[in-house]
């Protein structure tokens, strides 16, 4: 039986003690060579905001996937409904940091990033890309007129449904959707975090 070569990873694990450097090294060069040769359908990275760590993960059809904070349960949807090649790889997202890093900044008002909107369906997805096309920065809307908008109005309790499980917080803005008569209503982020979005896009006094 032939032995299969040594990697750069083996050999830096089989150093004792190892040297964490090279460790480094080797993890980043293996992720490098299984992105170059296709083996990554999913990509993830975490990036700072003024919302703390954000998860950002992308295909090859975009940005599938905003999460506040990364939690396992998101890379495990991930891997059920999108693929389980998931793979940290923040040269991937590299255009979803910066266009986020500008908003945040306040340089940036609409997003240009393709999205993967796979993991929203049915109706869910038509509100969502109803709010993303027709709510732009700065406005908001109601529940009300979001159900409206997408074509059924008496579906304002599904609408709610689409923005709490909403896959794209942020770029696709949930935080834009309250309550009939301006309450904020809920936020997968916590109120906190869609006060100061709000803010920032002069939707809100504060």
């Amino acid at each position: 039986m032939t032995t299969p070569p040594t990697t750069d990873l083996e050999a830096a694990l089989r150093t004792a003690p190892p040297d964490p450097a090279e460790v480094a090294r080797a993890v980043w060069a293996a992720v490098e060579r299984a992105d170059a040769e296709g083996l990554v359908d999913v990509a993830w990275a975490t990036v700072d905001s003024p919302l703390g760590p954000l998860l950002l993960a992308g295909t090859d059809a975009g940005l599938v996937k905003v999460g506040f904070g990364v939690e396992d349960a998101a890379l495990e949807e991930l891997a059920a409904h999108v693929s389980p090649r998931v793979l940290e790889a923040p040269q991937r997202l590299d255009e979803a940091r910066r266009e986020l890093d500008e908003y945040f900044a306040g340089r940036r008002q609409a997003f240009e990033l393709p999205l993967d909107w796979r993991l929203s369906r049915g109706f869910r997805r038509t509100v969502l890309e109803r709010l993303y096309a027709e709510v732009p920065f700065g406005r908001t809307v109601s529940y009300l007129e979001l159900a409206s908008k997408s074509g059924n109005p008496k579906a304002s309790r599904a609408v709610g449904t689409a923005m709490a499980t909403n896959p794209l917080p942020i770029v696709v803005p949930c935080h834009r959707v309250l309550r009939t008569g301006g309450a904020l209503g809920g936020y997968g982020g916590g109120l906190d975090a869609k006060r100061h979005l709000l803010a920032l896009e002069g939707a809100l006094l504060v």
